[in-house]
Parts: structure tokens; sequence; C-alpha cells
């Protein structure tokens, strides 16, 4: 076994990839359009979350991440221009762009499930 992990930290490293940074745009005001996730005034509105958002994942062994340096690019599954998702609870409840406000990460939320009924 220890022969195996051997093998992983004295494995060159993998080509060099380019890596740039993404140039997010700040969100322009305008009127939101579409409709609310939930229309009426429900006991169930005050109730705290957290949301996370997902942009993508990567797949690799342990020997991979064992062997992982500093400055070292993990390719996630998700192209620059495709959603993101916001996860609740594991489940996706809406898809969104990811923007810049004020130095921040934000999403601009772009689709959501059919309106719910509370």
């Amino acid at each position: 076994m220890s022969q195996m992990i051997e093998s992983f930290l004295n494995q060159p490293p993998a080509a060099a990839l380019r890596a740039q940074p993404v140039e997010l745009q700040e969100p322009v005001e305008a009127p939101v359009a579409g409709g609310r996730l939930v229309r009426d005034a429900h006991p169930l509105h005050a109730l705290r979350v957290s949301l996370q958002v997902r942009v993508g994942q990567a797949a690799m062994t342990v020997g991979e991440l064992m062997a992982a340096r500093e400055n070292e690019v993990l390719v996630l599954d998700r192209a620059v221009e495709q959603p993101v998702d916001l996860v609740l609870e594991g489940s996706v409840v809406a898809r969104g762009q990811l923007v810049a406000v004020d130095g921040s990460f934000a999403v601009r939320i772009t689709e959501l499930p059919l309106p719910l009924k509370i």
C-alpha cells in the first residue's frame, strides 16, 4: 500500500493548464420580471434557510488530491457560460448566472420552477 502512495507522490505534475480569471459583469438595474416562487404571504416565509450555489464539480482519485499543489488548477465539469445551480437541502431549486456586485459574488436568477402555492 505504501508503494502505491509513493508512486502517486513521485508522479510528475500534469501538463500546466492555461488558467485565466473570469470577468464577472456588474448587474444592470432593471425591473424584475417573472413570477415569484411563492405568491402569497405565509408563516413559512419567515423561515431562514441556507442556499448554496454550485458552480461545478471535479472528479479525482484520492492520490490525485494528495498530490495537488498550491496554485494547481482543477477543471470543473461546467462551461463558463452555463448557469450555476442554487441548491437547497441537496436539491436544485433554481439556476442563475454568476455576477459581481460591489466586489462580491452574486447570482442573477434565470430559471425558476413553476410557482409554488403554499
